[in-house]
């Protein structure tokens, strides 16, 4: 497979900054563009303690990665730097989290990584280091058109990472590459196999890399004390119903841990209150959500029609795109969607491409009677 990073003219003389984690994939990123011609320099970001992480959790950048990526680099005999973005990372990415549950939100902090320490701070790296590119490991694609770069999703449905991706801008796309977009996972360790990399077998980063444990609330109660403030449990028509011990634990859309006995039909969690420290609950029909407001939108799409965008809009990760109506600051979906939450990210697609997205920042019920 020849790589091709969309760069003018031949591979030799070009410098390309590779972000390497310590996993499979940016491994192979680094491998492949090394193999490709190009001068490759790894750089691995320390962002938080690593030395206090659990050797065994299945994150990025834990304990050993750190480790695991200079190996690498030593193996395919690239020059590779440690730079410490810990405090960086904390103001960011950990504080936010915190402050994101605090505000009754569902934060998605690895959205904000990328939009941050990684695509922010890490691209200011690169070109201080006189690259050409940045190259990473995401399963994403950058497609040239027009003479201009877009976004789209990988080929693999299971891996793509577009959704994390939104709030990509047009500059730092203009600088990125995504060598992965075109492969599945098993083509990405064949090649970590081929090219004798240690890392070939490695399990994929599956938790919240700087909580190793899983235990979000206990990190968050330790950041944000509040957010383990006892309250009510009450009903859409505020009639309490019981208590509970901190709205830390709670998200839209849950249903276990509220303990509440004597209904008639299961409860989920509709809606959080820090301010009064309430937790509303209802039927799940509640939950039903015509349309949200976004913020912060990150566009790279072309003009929006007057009477609005028919689009494909992801409000989870794991979610396939849904048809909605989009007028440039709200999504209005086709049918009602289920467990949105503030915080959450709305991103829009057009196919396979990335038109962009926002934060979700309110939501307007299915059923009028049920609005706040």
């Amino acid at each position: 497979m020849a790589l091709d990073l969309q760069l003018p003219g031949p591979a030799k003389g070009k410098r390309i900054v590779v972000a390497m984690s310590g996993g499979v994939d940016s491994s192979v990123v680094a491998a492949l563009v090394a193999e490709a011609g190009y001068e490759t320099i790894g750089v691995t970001l320390q962002l938080y303690d690593h030395g206090a992480a659990v050797p065994s959790s299945k994150t990025c950048c834990a304990g050993s990665d750190i480790h695991d990526a200079r190996r690498v680099a030593d193996r395919i005999s690239i020059p590779h730097y440690v730079l410490d973005y810990e405090s960086a990372f904390r103001d960011s990415v950990i504080d936010d989290f915190a402050d994101s549950y605090a505000r009754g939100e569902t934060p998605i902090p690895c959205v904000r990584c990328n939009q941050t320490v990684k695509f922010r701070d890490l691209l200011t790296v690169a070109r201080d280091l006189g690259a050409d590119a940045l190259a990473t490991g995401h399963y994403v694609r950058r497609v040239e058109r027009n003479g201009s770069a877009e976004l789209h999703r990988a080929i693999d449905p299971a891996r793509d990472q577009s959704y994390f991706l939104f709030a990509t801008n047009r500059a730092q796309l203009d600088f990125l590459r995504f060598p992965l977009g075109d492969m599945d996972k098993a083509e990405v360790r064949e090649h970590a196999r081929r090219l004798h990399l240690a890392i070939a077998n490695k399990p994929d980063s599956q938790d919240i890399c700087f909580v190793p444990t899983g235990d979000y609330a206990g990190l968050v109660k330790k950041l944000r004390p509040e957010t383990a403030m006892p309250g009510d449990i009450v009903d859409l028509n505020g009639r309490t119903l019981g208590r509970h011990d901190g709205l830390v634990h709670f998200t839209v859309g849950q249903r276990k841990g509220i303990d509440v006995g004597g209904q008639a039909a299961p409860l989920y969690v509709v809606r959080l209150e820090p301010k009064t420290h309430r937790l509303v609950v209802g039927p799940r029909e509640a939950l039903g959500v015509a349309s949200v407001a976004l913020s912060d939108i990150n566009w790279l799409g072309g003009d929006i029609p007057e009477g609005g965008l028919q689009v494909g809009a992801k409000i989870r990760s794991m979610a396939k795109p849904t048809p909605a109506l989009f007028d440039g600051e709200r999504l209005h979906f086709a049918a009602p969607e289920y467990g949105v939450a503030p915080g959450q990210a709305g991103v829009i697609y057009d196919g396979d491409r990335v038109l962009g997205g926002g934060w979700i920042a309110a939501t307007e019920p299915a059923l009028a009677d049920l609005a706040a």
